[in-house]
């Protein structure tokens, strides 16, 4: 027999998918009867499975250690996530973390052998005694918004149930808002809000951006305003209104000013230039300010109402802006902040 205590992540969850979630290998056939023959019991007592579990609650496996064996599967984890680097934690609490991801690093695993930012995530986590092994099998924690691997910044994670539903509809609903800093092409004197519509082709991982709506398009809208111009390159904050792939990339380079050092949508030129000058081997495309939403006072998240979360430039962006002539100042360029909040 083997019992597990509910707990807050799992407040809300029925009891035949908690069930189903600790013996992941069984089918929802084999769940059922052995709730009908009281071999899966909730406080000792018989249950049908849909009942809702709060902290507390106890659920009880009458099975053979065989049993549970074969019908379990234990939650594959690459403990390598921790030897190769620690997250650079920007905020913390018992819900969220705001991680500063460097480039270079996934956002989210590809494939099975890769190592992501999550999975540093979840190391740190079963590290500091925040999770534990058995929790891990119920509940994963997971980062909320994607970076491209090249793209340094900030990352956000629910490490709690609510935790992630709450930041999962903030980003849904866009009430959070994601400032990013770019160094590109050309001068740009004035700030403005461009639109138009996004086309992916994901065979080729790349996407391109028209003004009129074809089949199978996403409406984009990206505002930006200059911080900053010099020897014909221009330092932008850009705010991502719509979140889609490749967006800011995609479209500043569909304006005639691509970010410098972008493979795909860059200007090689441009980009020979920088990599021989200044090192820059990847998009200059930081995620420097993270505002959050306002919040009921009172509410669960009234701590983070409003607040900013800043990961300050990287040194290839420093160095590429030094190169330019083009100065800047941290707390400038937080506290200007374009678009309406």
């Amino acid at each position: 027999m083997r019992e597990i205590t509910a707990g807050t992540n799992e407040a809300g969850m029925r009891l035949d998918h908690f069930a189903g979630k600790y013996l992941n290998q069984a089918p929802s056939g084999f769940i059922y009867k052995m709730l009908r023959k009281k071999n899966i019991t909730l406080n000792e007592h018989k249950a049908s499975g849909s009942e809702k579990l709060v902290p507390g609650d106890r659920v009880r496996f009458w099975l053979s250690e065989e049993t549970i064996e074969k019908f379990r599967k234990e939650p594959e984890f690459s403990t390598a996530a921790k030897k190769v680097r620690e997250p650079e934690i920007v905020y913390e609490d018992e819900d969220i973390l705001v991680m500063n991801k460097p480039a270079g690093v996934l956002s989210q695993k590809a494939r099975p052998e890769d190592i992501s930012i999550n999975e540093m995530m979840i190391a740190w986590l079963l590290d500091s005694g925040r999770l534990t092994k058995e929790q891990l099998e119920i509940f994963r924690p997971s980062v909320c918004n994607r970076l491209d691997r090249n793209t340094s910044g900030l990352i956000t994670a629910g490490c709690s149930i609510d935790g992630l539903r709450y930041l999962t509809g903030a980003f849904r609903g866009r009430t959070i808002h994601k400032y990013y800093y770019c160094l590109v092409r050309g001068t740009i004197d004035s700030p403005e809000t461009i639109r138009g519509y996004l086309v992916r082709d994901r065979a080729a991982n790349k996407v391109t951006v028209t003004k009129t709506a074809p089949h199978n398009s996403a409406y984009i809208e990206t505002a930006y305003t200059p911080l900053g111009s010099g020897k014909g390159y221009t330092f932008l904050q850009v705010l991502l209104v719509t979140g889609r792939t490749h967006q800011i990339r995609a479209h500043l380079a569909g304006i005639g000013h691509p970010i410098v050092g972008d493979i795909k949508y860059g200007d090689g030129n441009v980009n020979d230039l920088f990599r021989q000058r200044c090192h820059v081997r990847r998009q200059l495309l930081h995620a420097g300010l993270l505002c959050m939403p306002e919040e009921a006072e009172g509410s669960r998240f009234a701590h983070l109402s409003g607040r900013h979360f800043t990961a300050p430039l990287p040194r290839d962006m420093e160095r590429a802006l030094g190169f330019c002539g083009i100065a800047w100042d941290p707390k400038t360029v937080y506290n200007n902040q374009v678009g309406d909040r």
